[in-house]
């Protein structure tokens, strides 16, 4: 063969179309059916093989000379396709390969130093490639990766590597020959679970072997909060379970005390005992959230002594906690329309538990034994004992205190303040019986409701007109339409009220505000209030002095104008007290509830104007604040048009944090919850898999091996691809005279046979 040349193959020369060409192979086939049924009464076989195999050959010789076959002479070269070395630069390289041995990135680098001969004599067939990875993949330095790449925080995702450097992740359009992967196996992306069909399939998909050497034999000494499963949300005052699963390695016969905090607070614990030879407990632990809000929690367990991993021993999540329904006890002292129709429409909405009870007593009845109070006796030690914490919002309704001086009732009024205090709500509706008349300026009640009462002052009969207050026009509880115009007229169009209970308004600086006030009636110069709210601690208090409210709802419909004021103020009234989210003018949410070790906490606040409308423009700033109640990380920013800026806030390390947003001048605050892992994907599970790169060695036709005691094994490649690069030439072989006579011979045997043997 020509020098030039280096490859050759069979092809045809014939002028004659493909389909041509079966053509004729079919009739060349069809003369020697037609042969052998001649000769099928011919008794002698010796004379029938001999002219078939005479007409057999003619034809095949005629096929021959149609085809024209010749020798394509090629010049030729094998694609140089290049070998991945991938090596796990993940956190979990830097626990030790066994106990009190050198870290797994320690003895893959002296392995990869040892194996250099194998490598390097890979560069007369593939180009050599070095990558480090670990969540993603990255060019690397040989020298580096024989002297030990400095392990570093993040996920394991072997099957990702492999397939971006497939790919091409270096910037490389040359095919992959095969690879090699160095790694502790402790995948955590898509191979945490094993080596499914779908992974199979991908793996496969590569079309190349993938050999691995396995780096480590025995997990580390480490106690972890594996996993915690819990809802995204509870139900305050309903039980809740937290499952955490805890990882125990390297334990036998220690007790475990796991707890559950609420940023700070200790809400729940168990003990667990420790087995030889089982390495996950599942641990529930139960609460019954008290308050509603965004809340932080941290499941942790103790460290021990000689642990490889501590950041892993808790691990904090983010729970909402909600109303299932609103819990409203309702104390009346009487049956009045304004009774009725508030009884009726908290007992209609299907978002309200109402618990409620009649008195019966007015102020000059005189006390008496505690049975005779009321058709039922009313139960005070439990309602206003241990189960008031239980009750979302109290209303008092025209309820006489008056005649319960010196009786049982009257020592649970700090019970009452303590519990608005604390979070709860109260609502005092006006009537004949109460505010002044009902004595409660004498109780520590006073020193929580939003107006003062005026001790033995009767109501004041006669209509009145509610007028909206400068702080009336922007609250939520006093806006029956969007605008201060609309508002303004919603208002003015609604019935007046037919009495009112003289009280003051509470000095600046109380936290009260008057939202409506009664302008015909005055009380030391100034109008009596109408509607009246304060913040109280972390609770709210809700005053009505009057107990007509219900003209608002039945004589407005009567009139034509429906019953919707009615409706809103009061749904608006009870989710202000309540603090439903939705009616905050400053609401704050963070990006994620939980964020991986280092990264920052995106933050969005929204923001509302007076008319509840976006506050664009307006500056607003957030903190986040830790356990130990400290500023850790703040920052500033500007709500765009739809009244929301967002921020980024680094937290110091692991935790759980709580986000305070101000408004500006710092009146409006809203409060979230974010937890930072205290522990990475790495740390939550560190136990080397040589299983997982056994099997993914086999399912690719590749070798697998396994430190200590193994070392790089012998590397399966896919062979190179063989391309044309240049010059090619045909050599035709049928153009031989012999080919011709061969024909003619064989065609002119059968003939001088067939007449020989009578068959012409």
């Amino acid at each position: 063969m020509d020098g030039t040349y280096n490859a050759w193959r069979l092809t045809a020369l014939s002028p004659l179309p493909r389909w041509a060409l079966a053509l004729l192979a079919l009739c060349a086939v069809a003369a020697v059916a037609l042969a052998w049924r001649g000769l099928r009464g011919e008794p002698r076989p010796r004379r029938r093989a001999a002219l078939l195999a005479l007409r057999a050959a003619s034809a095949v010789l005629a096929l021959f000379l149609l085809v024209e076959p010749a020798v394509e002479l090629l010049q030729t070269a094998r694609v140089r396709n290049r070998f991945a070395v991938l090596v796990d630069a993940s956190r979990s390289m830097g626990f030790p390969v066994e106990p009190d041995g050198p870290t797994r990135a320690a003895a893959a680098a002296a392995a990869l130093r040892d194996g250099r001969r194998t490598l390097d004599g890979l560069a007369d067939r593939v180009d050599v490639e070095w990558y480090a990875f670990g969540g993603d993949v990255a060019p690397a330095d040989p020298a580096e990766a024989m002297k030990g790449i400095a392990p570093r925080a993040g996920a394991t995702d072997v099957l990702g590597a492999l397939e971006a450097v497939a790919s091409g992740a270096g910037g490389s359009s040359r095919k992959l020959a095969g690879a090699l992967v160095v790694s502790d196996g402790s995948d955590n992306a898509a191979l945490a679970d094993g080596l499914g069909p779908e992974a199979r399939a991908r793996l496969r998909a590569l079309g190349v072997p993938v050999n691995t050497l396995s780096v480590g034999r025995s997990a580390p000494k480490d106690l972890a909060v594996e996993r915690v499963a819990v809802d995204d949300f509870a139900f305050v005052r309903n039980t809740v379970t937290v499952e955490a699963t805890i990882r125990a390695r390297g334990f036998s016969d220690e007790e475990v005390r796991v707890v559950l905090r609420r940023e700070g607070t200790v809400v729940a614990s168990s003990v667990i005992r420790l087995e030889r030879g089982k390495d996950r407990y599942t641990v529930p632990l139960s609460f019954a959230p008290d308050r509603t809000g965004t809340f932080v929690f941290t499941v942790a367990a103790p460290v021990f002594p000689g642990e490889a991993v501590t950041e892993n021993n808790q691990r904090s999540f983010v729970l909402r906690v909600i109303r299932d329904r609103v819990r409203v006890l309702l104390v009346a002292g009487r049956p009045t329309w304004d009774v009725r129709f508030l009884r009726g429409l908290l007992k209609q909405d299907p978002n309200v538990d109402l618990v409620s009870f009649f008195i019966l007593r007015s102020n000059s009845d005189d006390p008496g034994p505690q049975h005779e109070l009321s058709l039922i006796p009313f139960p005070v030690q439990e309602i206003f004992g241990e189960q008031l914490r239980t009750f979302d919002a109290v209303v008092f309704l025209d309820f006489a205190y008056a005649p319960y001086r010196g009786l049982e009732i009257e020592r649970y009024m700090p019970n009452l303040r303590d519990y608005v205090r604390n979070g709860g709500a109260l609502a005092m509706v006006g009537g004949e019986q109460s505010f002044g008349d009902g004595r409660y300026g004498e109780t520590p009640l006073a020193e929580v409701l939003p107006v003062a009462p005026i001790d033995g002052t009767q109501m004041v009969d006669g209509d009145v007109r509610p007028r909206l207050t400068a702080d009336g026009r922007r609250h939520p509880v006093t806006s029956l339409a969007p605008g201060d115009a609309q508002n303004e007229a919603a208002w003015g169009a609604l019935p007046a009220v037919s009495a009112v209970n003289l009280t003051r308004p509470l000095p600046p600086g109380s936290g009260a505000s008057v939202l409506l006030d009664a302008p015909g009636v005055q009380v030391q110069g100034v109008p009596a209030p109408l509607v009246a709210v304060r913040e109280v601690g972390a609770g709210r208090t809700l005053a009505v002095t009057t107990d007509s409210s219900w003209r608002w709802g039945f004589q407005a419909a009567e009139s034509g104008q429906g019953n919707r004021a009615y409706l809103k103020f009061w749904n608006a009234a009870l989710r202000w007290l309540v603090r439903d989210p939705g009616l905050a003018p400053l609401q704050v949410e963070p990006d994620a509830p939980a964020v991986e070790p280092g990264q920052p906490v995106g933050i969005a606040i929204s923001a509302r104007g007076p008319d509840w409308g976006p506050a664009a423009g307006r500056r607003v700033s957030a903190e986040l604040v830790s356990e130990d109640g400290k500023s850790v990380a703040r920052g500033d920013a500007v709500a765009d048009q739809d009244g929301t800026a967002r921020l980024e806030l680094v937290p110091p390390g692991p935790g759980a944090y709580k986000i305070v947003a101000r408004g500006e001048g710092g009146q409006d605050v809203a409060t979230g919850a974010v937890a930072v892992r205290g522990a990475g994907p790495e740390d939550s599970d560190a136990a080397p898999r040589p299983d997982l790169l056994s099997a993914i060695a086999e399912a690719t036709g590749g070798r697998a091996s396994a430190l200590p005691g193994g070392g790089i094994p012998d590397l399966a490649l896919a062979d190179p691809e063989v391309v044309e690069i240049g010059r090619r030439k045909s050599v035709p072989i049928w153009d031989r005279w012999w080919y011709l006579a061969a024909l003619a011979g064989t065609l002119a045997a059968e003939w001088t046979l067939r007449r020989r043997w009578g068959y012409l």
